[in-house]
């Protein structure tokens, strides 16, 4: 059997243009005995995190120290359940670690967007299923499936124990894709976890391949929302086109009143357009409106003179012959 190699551990300090592949969860410098001491501090911290926020889907932490401050950030994939209601229960939690630690801390959340390739969150949603007595091989197939349909290029699950609650205990495998273990250029996230169940400890192994890093140092990550989004030119000129603007409308011409000639009588009203002259009956009874006209009652419809009876045909007598 061969010697086996983590697959992160075997991408730390290889570049790639500019980037690295693969970077340290803990990015500090110690040595002698401070490095030892730091390190314990570090694993307490991790552990204290994990097992409290078991249920926030927690990847991945990173510790950063400075001279006077540790800054915690935090990669889960639920990271309403870490900030608490008002940051409320990341406050407590930054309590609590600086109570451990006796420095500062400054803890920051990032949300992991597809917790379906994430290897570490899938390796835990094995476990807790073979925790809960699903069977291995459906929780495998499920998981791979699951990571196919969000984008993985490649996938492998492992499971090792007493699988089933057999005496022999043995380990299965499943895999899709291809996972490139050898290529150091390719971005492969590995998580491992266990299953405690009443048979025993089953451990969990999940590699999942999500493409290779390019030339110029880009992450698979961001090539594929270059595809998702091709047209990269910034936004189109705004062109405004010349309206001519409508002339003026034109004054009206004042209407100017006919003469009126009063010789030969009639009224006439200030104020009222000028025009021909009636006398005041004439006038009054041409503005008056004209009078409804009386309702009629409607005439019946007119009936069919009954026809006479037709008179009764005389009967028909035989002729009398000559005796």
């Amino acid at each position: 059997m061969g010697q086996k190699t983590h697959p992160i551990g075997f991408r730390l300090g290889v570049k790639v243009g500019e980037r690295s592949v693969k970077d340290w969860d803990g990015r500090w410098f110690a040595t002698g005995k401070e490095y030892s001491d730091l390190l314990i501090e570090d694993v307490r911290v991790r552990e204290h995190i994990m097992t409290r926020m078991a249920d926030a889907g927690v990847a991945k932490v990173e510790i950063e120290r400075s001279a006077n401050m540790i800054t915690v950030t935090i990669h889960a994939a639920k990271p309403g359940i870490v900030i608490g209601k008002s940051g409320v229960k990341v406050e407590e939690l930054r309590r609590t670690l600086e109570a451990k630690t006796g420095k500062r801390i400054r803890v920051t959340i990032q949300e992991i967007r597809q917790p379906e390739i994430n290897a570490m969150l899938v390796a835990r949603s094995i476990a807790d299923q073979l925790e809960k007595r699903v069977a291995f091989r459906r929780a495998m197939k499920q998981a791979v499936q699951r990571a196919q349909r969000f984008g993985a290029k490649g996938v492998r699950v492992q499971v090792s124990g007493r699988l089933g609650g057999s005496e022999m205990s043995r380990r299965e495998w499943d895999r899709w894709g291809r996972v490139p273990l050898h290529t150091l250029r390719a971005d492969i996230d590995y998580g491992q976890t266990e299953a405690h169940t009443t048979y025993g400890v089953i451990g969990v192994k999940v590699w999942v391949y999500r493409g290779d890093f390019t030339p110029d140092g880009r992450s698979p990550e961001e090539v594929a929302a270059e595809q998702r989004q091709p047209d990269r030119r910034g936004p189109r000129a705004t062109v405004r086109a010349e309206v001519p603007e409508a002339p003026a409308p034109e004054a009206a011409a004042p209407v100017v009143p006919a003469e009126v000639d009063y010789s030969r009588g009639g009224v006439f009203e200030p104020g009222e357009e000028s025009g021909e002259l009636r006398p005041r009956g004439q006038r009054e009874a041409a503005e008056a409106p004209p009078a409804p006209a009386a309702p009629q009652a409607p005439t019946p419809p007119a009936r069919p003179a009954p026809t006479p009876p037709a008179p009764p045909t005389p009967p028909t007598q035989p002729p009398t012959g000559e005796h």
